[in-house]
């Protein structure tokens, strides 16, 4: 009986783990057919049903990819970046720095690995010996280890995490993922044309591992865009650098007003980069509109708040300026009181953690001197003007063009067009960009139409002591011409004022005033003298 006892435990063992085999499977097959309807609710209970085999298997290949493809469906690329966080080039770059003090120990690594690469899974520790090999045997051994590791990881992981990252906005990340992708696709299937005998140009009876083509030119569709939106923004970056901030707005303008959208996230540093040409090209109006519009993609862009409040002072509204800065200095604390940055690992930032305790002491002095002017009531004298984007001195007309030409752009009914071609992350959030976008269009405007009053109200004061200047010089022309004529009147006799001396006179106005004097109903008595020149 004793002895029975293991037996009966082993059997027990084996039935469990058949069962749950079988249950992981039944689990996919469920899943497989409803993800087959491309329907969200069908799909939503076919990623539990996954999560569920995933539970029993962590590692199972179909389970992650069948949950893979379901999460990019169901557009919750966040969780698909979260689920293959890393294969995403740019974190593994970011500790390149780290890792390049261990390069010999990391070389050795990596020439392991080759030879592990090149080891047969049949070779046994017993036959040590010494084997004469051939080319062709060398290859079948390298082709069959690099079958083997593509089989283990599945480039599947490459073509799906690509999109996701596209759809995050980390373009060269998804460009770089796409492409491994494509190549591992048609690498595998020339690995697996390596097993087929060299009479046979047929068709094998099951098909060789690799995407379907709907999926392969989809992707390939969405690689040409990446490539075409990093070549436009590389130019505008490009032309920031030389100075030509003109040709920098107009590039970004092409990937900002496209008829295609483009990510959230690659929107908001598109915005961005317009804004600093914008500001270095003297448009401040346009500056602040397209920081609200970054902030309203993403609330936390530490360098959209750092922007918007360095151009609010430079036209000196404090006020503004002090809330950005308020709101900045509560990013920086709530970093370092949970000791990483905003948002998951993968997320770019403009910042880094250890950069962020200096700038918080220069912040809190910032703010502490921007507090004591506005106690000192330095609050009243707002640059509209540079608002605006005028001289000072300009006319009512110029102030009527550029007023209507902001207001056409800024209105706050059209500040939320831009979302329509925004690709957002998650669709949940849909109502809170729009209400950011709605509040801080309706600050910009009020601001506008409060500079607008501001600068015609100068004008105005202008023109109305342009024209008492203009009156009491015209006051003092005539004052000096009465004078003139009433000396010119009273010098030609004294003794007879009736009789008038021939005068040679060049005076028009003089010879006018003496005939209406005279009156033309009698006649006017001349003493003829000899005239002089």
């Amino acid at each position: 009986m004793a002895a029975s006892t293991p037996c009966q435990n082993a059997t027990e063992k084996k039935h469990w783990w058949l069962t749950n085999r079988k249950m992981v499977e039944k689990y996919i097959k469920d899943a497989r057919s409803l993800i087959a309807t491309q329907e969200q609710s069908e799909i939503t209970s076919a990623l539990n049903l996954l999560d569920a085999a995933l539970a029993i298997y962590p590692r199972l290949e179909q389970a992650l990819e069948l949950r893979a493809r379901s999460l990019l469906y169901l557009r919750r690329f966040k969780d698909v970046a979260d689920m293959l966080e890393d294969y995403i080039p740019s974190p593994r770059m970011a500790n390149d720095d780290s890792a390049s003090v261990s390069s010999d120990g990391s070389s050795q690594q990596l020439s392991r690995e080759g030879v592990k690469l090149l080891s047969s899974s049949d070779s046994s520790g017993s036959d040590q010996s010494f084997k004469c090999f051939s080319v062709s045997d060398l290859k079948k051994k390298v082709m069959a280890g690099l079958c083997r590791s593509c089989d283990k990881e599945g480039y599947w992981r490459y073509l799906v995490l690509g999109k996701a990252c596209c759809h995050l906005g980390l373009m060269e990340d998804a460009m770089v993922l796409l492409q491994t992708g494509k190549r591992l696709a048609t690498a595998a299937f020339r690995r697996e044309s390596v097993h087929w005998s060299d009479d046979s140009f047929s068709e094998p009876a099951t098909p060789p591992p690799g995407p379907p083509l709907p999926e392969s030119e989809t992707a390939t569709q969405l690689l040409a865009h990446i490539k075409l939106l990093l070549r436009r923004r590389a130019a505008a970056l490009a032309a920031v650098d030389a100075g030509l901030h003109s040709e920098a707005i107009r590039h970004l303008t092409k990937i900002l007003d496209g008829r295609r959208g483009a990510p959230q996230g690659f929107l908001a540093e598109c915005y961005m980069h317009r804004a600093s040409a914008q500001r270095s090209a003297g448009r401040i109006a346009d500056s602040i509109a397209d920081c609200n519009r970054a902030l309203a993609l993403d609330p936390t862009c530490i360098l959209a708040l750092h922007t918007r409040a360095s151009l609010l002072e430079t036209i000196r509204c404090f006020p503004d300026s002090l809330h950005d800065l308020e709101h900045l200095k509560l990013l920086y604390n709530t970093i370092l009181r949970d000791r990483k940055l905003a948002g998951p690992a993968w997320r770019r930032h403009s910042v880094r953690y250890g950069e962020i305790p200096g700038r918080l002491c220069a912040l809190a002095t910032k703010i502490q001197e921007l507090k004591h002017r506005i106690a000192s009531g330095d609050t009243g004298n707002v640059d509209y003007h540079a608002l605006i984007g005028l001289r000072r001195g300009c006319c009512r007309s110029e102030l009527q063009r550029a007023h209507l030409l902001l207001c056409l752009k800024h209105k706050p009914d059209k500040a939320m067009s831009f979302i329509e071609r925004c690709e957002l992350a998650d669709e949940r959030n849909l109502e809170s960009v729009k209400d950011r976008a709605r509040m801080s269009a309706l600050l910009l405007y009020r601001l506008l139409q409060k500079g607008y009053t501001n600068v015609m109200g100068v004008i105005m004061n202008e023109e109305a002591a342009q024209k008492q200047r203009k009156k009491v010089l015209e006051a003092q022309v005539e004052a000096e011409i009465l004078e003139k004529n009433k000396c010119t009147v009273s010098s030609p006799s004294t003794a007879n004022p009736s009789v008038f001396q021939g005068v040679f006179c060049r005076d028009l106005a003089v010879v006018g005033n003496l005939l209406s004097q005279a009156a033309f109903n009698r006649s006017i008595p001349v003493k003829y003298e000899a005239l002089s020149c």
